[in-house]
């Protein structure tokens, strides 16, 4: 099937780090620009980071900049999300995404192209 699947996530004591990935099944990510949204129980969803297809352009929502860090390997079909110095307000499940716009403030609201199931990121003491 054409689908995203995320892993990495899990609970992690508030400072503490983890990495997500975003793997790609059934097409390539080549053409595409990928997205981390993320969203709390309760909460609208967020938009957290994105790449751009080449991986030279990124952007990252105010909350996360300086702690969180986006990459992608093309040739394993896989974008990380490294998070760094980790809040309890950072909780929630992330997904990623993938569209055909460029990455940049506005991707967020128009990232439609293919959606992963998510995966649970709990920080707490």
């Amino acid at each position: 099937q054409v689908q995203l699947v995320e892993s990495g996530g899990g609970l992690v004591q508030p400072g503490g780090s983890l990495r997500l990935s975003c793997a790609a099944s059934g097409f390539t990510l080549d053409y595409y620009a990928i997205g981390w949204f993320r969203q709390a129980p309760g909460k609208e969803r967020e938009g957290v980071s994105c790449v751009s297809s080449g991986g030279g352009s990124t952007y990252y929502a105010d909350s996360v900049k300086g702690r969180f860090t986006i990459s992608r390997d093309n040739a394993k079909n896989t974008v990380y999300l490294q998070m760094n110095s980790l809040k309890p307000e950072d909780t929630a499940v992330y997904y990623c995404a993938a569209d055909w716009a460029r990455c940049g403030s506005s991707w967020f609201s128009v990232a439609s192209d293919y959606w992963g199931q998510g995966t649970q990121v709990t920080v707490s003491s």
